[in-house]
């Protein structure tokens, strides 16, 4: 009875390991999605990531050949620090979105996902909680190519680009009538402790974890200034 009681003490914590593993990866792809994204010559284009307040990256998951359908729709984001969104890059907080556009995309290819939030009211109702895209936010598909703009009256009123990646290919994508919100859960396993995506986002919840280093280093490369109209 003894062992079995050490037992039930030590599985929880390799549990919790191991979930925690998982977040890692999750943050850690996002870094390598985010870095194509700009890299690619039909990626987003660096001209309207420099007015996003907020990046939020959806890679999606394969294993063993299969793809994991729970996995899409899973990811983080990350803003750009202050009240007026005009600082550094902050550590993820953790997302889940449901519904609607999101899953087996592609023909049943793994696709990731990346959306670009473009204004302030946008980026407040991700982070205090679960948003109806299409309807509580404004979505668009996001113009590709280096040297595209925001050119179409949607793209340029839309509160949130959205874009596409299976198989290197990217595209804009509209996502409307799917939802997007903090995934607590998720944010307490990376972080340790039960944190709100605001805390994370403003600095509260510590330092970034290390999985987050390529993420955070590709957009303070590509875009470490806001120039959104009146920044």
């Amino acid at each position: 009875s003894l062992s079995i009681g050490i037992l039930c003490l030590v599985l929880p914590s390799f549990a919790s390991a191991a979930d925690n593993k998982h977040e890692q990866e999750r943050v850690e792809e996002s870094g390598n999605v985010m870095r194509e994204l700009v890299d690619s010559s039909s990626g987003v284009p660096i001209s309207v990531l420099n007015k996003a307040e907020c990046v939020i990256v959806l890679p999606a998951v394969k294993k063993a050949g299969f793809i994991v359908g729970a996995s899409y729709g899973r990811g983080v984001m990350t803003c750009r620090g202050g009240e007026n969104f005009t600082g550094p890059w902050s550590a993820p907080t953790m997302m889940q979105s449901m519904g609607g556009s999101f899953g087996l995309q592609a023909g049943g290819q793994a696709t990731d996902f990346v959306v670009l939030v473009m204004n302030d009211k946008g980026a407040r109702a991700l982070m205090k909680g679960k948003a109806k895209l299409g309807a509580d936010a404004s979505i668009a598909a996001g113009p590709v190519g280096r040297d595209a703009e925001a050119s179409t009256n949607a793209a340029m009123s839309a509160e949130m680009l959205s874009y596409s990646r299976a198989q290197g290919v990217f595209a804009g994508v509209s996502l409307s009538g799917s939802s997007l919100g903090p995934d607590g859960g998720a944010n307490e396993k990376l972080y340790g402790k039960k944190v709100e995506g605001t805390e994370i986002i403003s600095g509260k919840a510590g330092a970034p974890p290390e999985s987050a280093k390529q993420l955070l280093a590709v957009l303070t490369e590509k875009s470490p200034r806001n120039v959104s109209t009146g920044k």
